[in-house]
């Protein structure tokens, strides 16, 4: 096993692409508004700034929602020809656009291009009576793509050709904090060329790694490696799946998705106990929680914790425990009807790694929800 601390790990990636952070994830969703009620209701985000007809947008409508430092952007096509509506047809409600917040966009997409990136927009200035941002945008796993945004000239609302978006119903936020990690699915074989295209394009560093020997269950497994930049402000692990008796969430997402994408978007807290309870009161589910046998073995798994095993317990919330600490995290279910994309709800108290010792939980749970569906 490696003595070395995340922070030397993340040290040993390339610095030529200084990440700041996520910008904004956006999502290609059947219908925005619908979406971005939800996503306040459900999730307590804010309204920030809308872009469509009114704004002079004719070919889409996107809306902007907010809370802590996250950023979504959902979008709809207005007519059935468009690309983001054939995006829709194929995959659903999905990810489309995980922006990432750089000091200079144009630099990110010579440097990224010139190391074999696949162009998505070239970079372009956009303008408004707020200042300028300036954007470019590649490629990445399937048709996901990292979208370069550089905005220090910017005192907008959201961006040019959005205006600010005000409304009477703004529900209480559920103390989500920022973007921890995004994680990808890709198909079979696909992981170490995914991997080697961080670490050659974008300049990232393997971080961890996960073999179907540490994620498996009775049934089915998979395998992951985590990607970062060399502030660790991005995060991307990614899977691709692994034989086994039947059918891994992973080989159901690529088959439900129709292809590589985003699996889930893991969002910080602070407190963990009160947003988890906040979400389940409006309506967010979740996982169902493992067996009574993994609480009572917790303490001597993870050590000392401060939170009350029985309130974790009631909840359903996993505990993981590395060399520099421990997490708490959970799994909602996916929220739309594919089983594809989820979110993960983390509070860390100084552990920098990704739970692995609750995937078997996880991918039993995961598993109970795949026999309902009859995709097991």
């Amino acid at each position: 096993m490696s003595t070395q601390t995340f922070a030397e790990k993340i040290a040993k990636a390339q610095d030529f692409l200084p990440i700041h952070g996520t910008d904004y994830v956006e999502l290609y969703v059947g219908n925005a508004k619908q979406a971005a009620h939800y996503y306040k209701t459900a999730f307590g985000y804010q309204s920030v700034a809308y872009a469509g007809p009114e704004t002079g947008v004719k070919e889409f409508a996107s809306y902007v929602l907010q809370q802590g430092k996250i950023r979504l952007v959902l979008t709809t096509a207005l007519k059935s020809d468009h690309k983001i509506a054939e995006h829709v047809r194929k995959h659903g409600d999905g990810v489309k656009v995980l922006a990432l917040w750089v000091e200079d966009a144009y630099s990110a997409f010579e440097e990224t291009t010139k190391r074999g990136a696949k162009p998505y927009m070239e970079p372009v200035t956009i303008e408004d009576e707020f200042g300028s941002v300036r954007m470019s945008g590649i490629y990445t796993y399937g048709e996901t793509v990292h979208m370069f945004v550089e905005r220090k000239a910017y005192s907008g609302p959201f961006m040019p050709g959005y205006r600010a978006w005000t409304s009477d119903y703004n529900p209480e936020n559920a103390g989500l904090l920022y973007i921890d990690h995004c994680v990808g699915n890709v198909g079979w074989n696909r992981m170490n060329d995914t991997v080697k295209w961080y670490e050659e394009v974008m300049g990232f560093v393997n971080i961890l790694s996960f073999d179907d020997k540490q994620i498996n269950t009775e049934y089915s497994a998979l395998m992951s490696k985590v990607m970062s930049n060399g502030n660790g402000f991005s995060k991307f692990p990614i899977n691709e799946p692994a034989e086994g008796k039947k059918k891994s969430q992973i080989e159901e997402y690529l088959e439900f998705y129709e292809g590589e994408g985003v699996q889930h978007i893991a969002v910080a807290t602070a407190n963990i106990l009160e947003t988890v309870k906040t979400l389940k009161s409006r309506g967010v589910e979740f996982l169902g929680a493992p067996p009574e046998a993994y609480y009572e073995m917790m303490h001597n798994r993870v050590g000392e914790i401060d939170e009350e095993v029985a309130q974790l317990k009631e909840l359903g919330i996993l505990v993981d425990r590395d060399e520099e600490g421990y997490l708490l995290q959970i799994f909602t279910k996916p929220v739309e009807d594919r089983p594809t994309l989820f979110f993960e709800i983390i509070q860390r108290k100084g552990a920098q790694s990704f739970g692995a010792g609750n995937f078997k939980a996880l991918f039993e749970s995961l598993e109970r929800e795949q026999e309902l569906r009859g995709n097991l």
